[in-house]
């Protein structure tokens, strides 16, 4: 499935669908899903059926199945040529906004 132009409800359904493949393909029961989680069977089922789940759950989901890999380069910025990589640096740091300096001769 292309996200481009999926709507909300679609992406979540999509990434519930990969996370049940992912559970089958290791040969995992719901339950026992759900026990390595820390979570509800329900709260299984409701993410696998529909998407809907809180960033939480779908967290612990991905790191019960063994993909947390993953979602390391969920949101990361493309870093693919030393000025990209630069931008992206002067991007993620901090950096403090100086006010300017009064000269000796302005008054307060």
């Amino acid at each position: 499935m292309n996200f481009t132009f999926a709507n909300t409800e679609e992406i979540q359904r999509e990434l519930g669908q990969r996370l049940r493949a992912q559970r089958l393909a290791q040969h995992i029961p719901q339950k026992d899903l759900a026990d390595r989680a820390g979570l509800s069977l329900g709260a299984i089922h409701k993410l696998e059926n529909s998407g809907s789940s809180s960033l939480e759950t779908l967290v612990r989901v991905a790191q019960a199945l063994g993909l947390q890999a993953h979602l390391e380069t969920l949101f990361a910025l493309p870093r693919q040529s030393i000025a990209q990589m630069e931008q992206a640096e002067r991007v993620t740091s901090k950096q403090r906004v100086r006010s300017p300096r009064k000269s000796s001769n302005e008054k307060n």
